[in-house]
């Protein structure tokens, strides 16, 4: 039973954990890691290096005391003064002890200095490289969650959510349009419209008989009336043949 509920657990708050994780925040926090140890190393290896430094100074320091103890120790031998050559000798080999283990140190030191600033180095190459696959892994991170945007909506269209909206919609413009469309065939196809046109044309003709009457009172055009053609003498006669006796009596009336 415990099993089973350690399992259970383990499922469901694995299964949390795994959907809560984001790749590319996970990412930029390594690399912040990584970039946040490099002062405390560089540290490290200042450290060893002034280490180094203080051990060549102190071997600079023993050497030129050795050099002064020798000189000393000369000039009281040269004075007959054993006693304070025996003293200085003393201390010369005091200084001398010294100074083979502070080169011992100094060499130790010297590697140790090459050795951090090395890795020094290797690490912030890494801290780089690293960087620059983290940032590439972040760019496939943020084109796989487009693309997965993308594919979610290309199935809510294939399922029909939205697709049948704008299906919907469509329609229902259609409607409007072919209602609009019907309602403007009415409304210029009846009698209302024609006596509009006729009373359109009407006051188009009063506009010309005032025009041509501006004209004709400006003097622009003659006051004589357009002679009207006579009609033809032949459909007269033919007319007149046409008729009877007692109709052509009547129409000579």
């Amino acid at each position: 039973m415990w099993n089973r509920l350690k399992r259970l657990f383990r499922s469901v708050f694995g299964g949390i954990i795994e959907k809560a994780e984001d790749p590319e925040l996970i990412l930029q926090q390594t690399i912040r890691d990584m970039r946040e140890k490099v002062p405390q190393m560089q540290n490290n290896v200042v450290q060893v290096m002034a280490t180094e430094k203080l051990l060549q100074k102190e071997v600079t320091t023993l050497e030129r005391e050795i050099k002064d103890y020798d000189a000393k120790v000369k000039a009281s031998i040269t004075q007959g003064r054993d006693d304070i050559a025996r003293t200085y000798i003393t201390a010369l080999q005091e200084k001398q002890t010294a100074l083979e283990r502070s080169r011992a140190q100094l060499e130790t030191s010297r590697a140790a200095s090459e050795q951090a600033k090395k890795f020094l180095d290797n690490y912030i190459l890494q801290v780089k490289k690293r960087t620059a696959e983290a940032q590439q892994l972040v760019n496939e991170a943020r084109a796989a969650k487009m693309q997965e945007q993308l594919s979610q909506t290309m199935a809510s269209f294939q399922i029909g959510d939205d697709a049948g909206t704008f299906q919907e919609m469509r329609e229902k413009i259609q409607r409007r349009a072919a209602a609009a469309e019907a309602r403007m065939d009415l409304s210029t196809g009846g009698v209302e419209s024609q006596i509009q046109d006729i009373e359109r044309e009407s006051l188009n003709i009063q506009v010309e008989d005032t025009l041509t009457a501006y004209k004709r009172q400006m003097g622009l055009v003659s006051d004589a009336p357009a002679s009207t053609p006579a009609p033809p003498r032949i459909e007269t006669e033919t007319a007149e043949k046409s008729l009877g006796p007692s109709e052509r009596a009547k129409a000579l009336e």
